[in-house]
């Protein structure tokens, strides 16, 4: 069985073998692409429309004789591509899945192939873009809308104005953008401002923002430049442990029923681990589970009470029990609408 990631990550190696092949050729079938890739007809069709989509110059010719072409004709590198067309396949490619080896051959590949004006920019898009490990299971993670733009910015080494809704409440700055990436479903961008008098950013004031929570956007188009110094593996590494630390301060032993440690464990990710699997006497295991409060942790562990007994520490077991006291209040007193019965 194929999983989604493996998909995608094939399909992003596929992307880039099919835009050598064009590059090559004055027209190609989807029939040559499928026999060159090694796939049916209609996924190398939908191959070829992901390419158009995607912004590279690539068009159908209809009838006896058509297929595919790049525009301006076959050539050996892509100097068909503007440098914004260049940005959108990177901008693509990296967010399509986890950062594999495949797909960094694949990227690498590109950025060999992109015009030399457009290469640099290809370059740092490339390796400022982060797929990390999952915090918690997501079925779509795929990135907001303004990812996109973070990443033409660093692409052109522009300063951006963001609006943001931290933690204090709205609030506007103007950043060098240096890196983007995922943590489980959520984008994070680290940015810094510059140095005064000079373009670079000051590596000494990077600061983490939420891509969710970016309330508005806009390129300045004043340079800003990444320091010299900065070393983003060592920036996101950072940034992980940190929110792993908030996300993680208050912990909560947990008795499971072990058909339930599954689910619980894909829904809390990394903030849920094995402490015992051997069942207790009453056929339970022990988990240890954390949020960033109390009160959050009980809510997340409220729709488990069924399969899960909270053992310690006190303060979560009180919120858990304040929780259901409220919802008592709430949902205890019967209505007159309850005992009622609907009859056609």
């Amino acid at each position: 069985m194929i999983t989604s990631e493996k998909s995608s990550e094939m399909r992003a190696d596929r992307l880039i073998q099919a835009l050598l092949f064009l590059q090559g050729r004055p027209q190609v079938t989807a029939s040559e692409l499928a026999a060159e890739l090694e796939v049916s007809v209609p996924t190398a069709r939908r191959d070829l429309e992901a390419l158009a989509m995607s912004g590279v110059p690539i068009y159908p010719t209809r009838g006896r004789g058509g297929g595919w072409r790049l525009i301006g004709g076959a050539r050996t590198d892509l100097t068909g591509l503007t440098q914004g067309e260049v940005n959108s396949l990177l901008v693509a490619l990296t967010q399509s899945g986890a950062a594999t080896p495949e797909r960094i051959a694949a990227m690498r590949k590109l950025v060999r192939a992109v015009p030399e004006p457009f290469r640099e920019g290809a370059q740092r898009v490339a390796v400022s873009t982060v797929r990390d490990a999952p915090w918690g299971v997501t079925e779509d993670d795929s990135p907001p809308p303004v990812v996109a733009e973070l990443q033409r910015a660093i692409a052109g080494s522009v300063q951006v104005a963001l609006q943001y809704d931290g933690s204090s409440g709205p609030s506007e700055a103007e950043v060098v953008p240096l890196m983007v990436g995922s943590r489980g479903p959520r984008w994070y961008l680290i940015a810094a401002p510059v140095v005064e008098g000079t373009d670079a950013a000051d590596a000494g004031r990077l600061r983490t923002y939420r891509a969710d929570r970016i309330l508005g956007l806009r390129l300045l188009g004043v340079r800003g430049t990444a320091p010299v110094e900065f070393d983003g593996a060592l920036a996101w590494a950072e940034m992980v442990e940190r929110v792993e630390a908030f996300r993680g301060a208050v912990r909560a032993v947990v008795h499971v029923e072990p058909w339930a440690v599954k689910a619980i464990s894909d829904r809390f990710g990394v903030q849920a681990r094995m402490l015992d699997e051997q069942p207790d006497g009453a056929g339970r295991v022990r988990m240890e589970v954390s949020a960033h409060r109390v009160d959050a942790l009980a809510e997340q562990l409220a729709g488990w009470t069924g399969v899960a007994e909270v053992v310690e520490p006190q303060s979560v077991r009180s919120a858990l029990r304040d929780l259901g006291e409220r919802m008592a209040a709430l949902y205890g007193a019967p209505s007159a609408q309850d005992g009622s019965e609907t009859t056609l």
